[in-house]
């Protein structure tokens, strides 16, 4: 009996060494990628908006902010696409990719220039549903555009897809420059964690996403 509680101790112990090492590892990363260059060296087939929320027919500020770099990368030759991801959170209401690409429109993207899928409803259903956008359309290049904060995830997950892209941050972010930013850094921080737990459990049974 006693080798038997001396056994979970230790595995107890392993445990939360694991989740500590994993958390700061976790925080690292999120303040590494938060450190991004607005405006990448290297040019791209296209760029992806990541969605966020959306006031009915407009972007909110976040995403106007996401929406808008994405539009500079156009019109300095950076991209040749944009590609708006994200469903709606409510029955009637037009989808974040379709608020999105009508932003864009007003502001002097050619439609022929925009790709949306309209049903995802997280990050990694974006990417995910991007990825096949991407075989569909012979995308070869990417840039993801969200928020210093986001950063760390959307590349974690776009890796675990095996999206190969480069990734690019609004300048300035009101992510980056909110007074509720640490608040932003320790829930991502968390969520990247738990994707990160995610993909150990994936890789245990063998799966695929």
């Amino acid at each position: 009996m006693r080798k038997i509680f001396d056994l979970f101790l230790l595995v107890s112990l392993l445990a939360v060494v694991f989740v500590v090492l994993l958390a700061c590892v976790s925080m690292w990363q999120v303040r590494r990628d938060a450190r991004l260059i607005a405006h990448p060296s290297a040019k791209a087939d296209a760029a992806v908006v990541l969605g966020a929320a959306a006031w009915g027919n407009k972007p909110s500020p976040v995403f106007r902010e996401r929406i808008a770099h994405g539009i500079d990368l156009y019109r300095n030759g950076t991209v040749g696409k944009l590609i708006f991801t994200g469903g709606t959170p409510k029955k009637g209401y037009p989808t974040e990719a379709e608020v999105g690409k009508r932003f864009a429109i007003k502001h002097g993207v050619s439609e022929r220039d925009i790709l949306t899928e309209h049903a995802s409803t997280s990050t990694y259903e974006n990417l995910k549903n991007t990825r096949a956008l991407m075989r569909r359309h012979k995308i070869g290049s990417v840039i993801i555009i969200s928020d210093p904060a986001h950063m760390a995830r959307a590349r974690a997950m776009a890796q675990d897809l095996g999206i190969s892209a480069e990734y690019s941050a609004p300048p300035p972010s009101r992510y980056a420059d909110s007074s509720k930013a640490n608040d932003f850094f320790v829930r991502e921080t968390v969520y990247l964690c738990l994707f990160r737990l995610w993909q150990l459990a994936k890789w245990l049974r063998g799966g695929q996403d």
